[in-house]
């Protein structure tokens, strides 16, 4: 149960990260970074998010 909560953590970072790169930061470089950093803890989040779903029940 607590890796789902860092994984839902993780996506709420890369929620607010996506919004930075897109809307708030001018400079090209620190852009891409965020965006980069963003789309990895999304990515990281949905492959948690498929390990919690398929290891089932635990009891």
């Amino acid at each position: 149960m607590w890796i789902s909560f860092g994984s839902m953590g993780f996506m709420f970072l890369a929620i607010i990260t996506i919004y930075l790169s897109r809307y708030k930061l001018s400079n090209k470089v620190l852009k891409f970074i965020t965006g980069l950093v963003a789309y990895v803890m999304m990515i990281l989040a949905g492959l948690i998010m498929l390990f919690v779903v398929f290891s089932g029940p635990t009891v």
